[in-house]
Parts: C-alpha cells; sequence; structure tokens
C-alpha cells in the first residue's frame, strides 16, 4: 500500500538539477526555460513538504509558512495546489485551519478526499508570433 501523504515525488529533486545543469551549459537566453522549469518544480516540492508537514502536525500553517520563508497568507492557497490538500480548499481556493483538520481526520479514518481534476497553471501567451 502507498503512503496516504504523497509528498514530493522521490525524484523531484534530480528534475530540478537536471534543469540547472541544462541552464548552467547555456547561455543566458537559452538558460530562461531550464531555470523557469526548476523553479516550477522546486516550488512544487516547497509546497508539498508544507502540505505534509501540516497533515503529520509538525507544522502549523502559520510555522510551516514561516519556516518556508512565506507569510501566513500566501500558505493557504500554495497549500490548496497539492495533491494531499486540494480537495480540502475553500471557495476562494484556500487551505484553512478547519481544512487541515477535516483532512488529519479524513486521513486518520482513511477516507481521504480525493482532489477535483486541477485546471492547467496559466502562463503567459505572446500577442504576437516571435
Amino acid at each position: 500500500m502507498t503512503s496516504p501523504l504523497p509528498g514530493p515525488p522521490a525524484d523531484a529533486l534530480d528534475v530540478v538539477r537536471r534543469a540547472l545543469d541544462e541552464a548552467e551549459a547555456r547561455d543566458s537566453v537559452g538558460a530562461l526555460p531550464y531555470l523557469r522549469e526548476a523553479a516550477d518544480r522546486l516550488t512544487d516540492i516547497l509546497d508539498e513538504a508544507m502540505a505534509a508537514a501540516v497533515l503529520t502536525g509538525q507544522a502549523s500553517l502559520r510555522g510551516a509558512g514561516a519556516q518556508a520563508g512565506l507569510t501566513e497568507n500566501a500558505v493557504g492557497p500554495r497549500l490548496a495546489r497539492t495533491r494531499s490538500l486540494a480537495a480540502y480548499a475553500d471557495d476562494r481556493g484556500r487551505v484553512t485551519a478547519a481544512g487541515v483538520e477535516r483532512a488529519k481526520y479524513d486521513l486518520e479514518t482513511g477516507q481521504p478526499r480525493q482532489p477535483a481534476a486541477a485546471p492547467a497553471p496559466m502562463r503567459f501567451k505572446p500577442r504576437r508570433p516571435q
């Protein structure tokens, strides 16, 4: 049986390292997409680690945010993007302390909610082709 707390994938940091290695081998313009990829993956890893910390009781929402260098207000929306807490986000797209408590209860009873399909992240689209 797999762990109920997904956390970041085992190879997540390897993906970041590969992107950084690619960026290092290129000029400043060529490095940009690889640096963006590394930053996106690192953000995902940080968010999943915060979710695991609050679900296991190792940190509160405020404590997890402080350890990650974030304000308390920044934590809720980031947790709402994680695999383990997305289903507990409120209508504003934030995970609150009440949502975390419910997720802990559901996890203990073996009935965690399944998240709805996440929308694709927004990306910049140039108006004019380059």
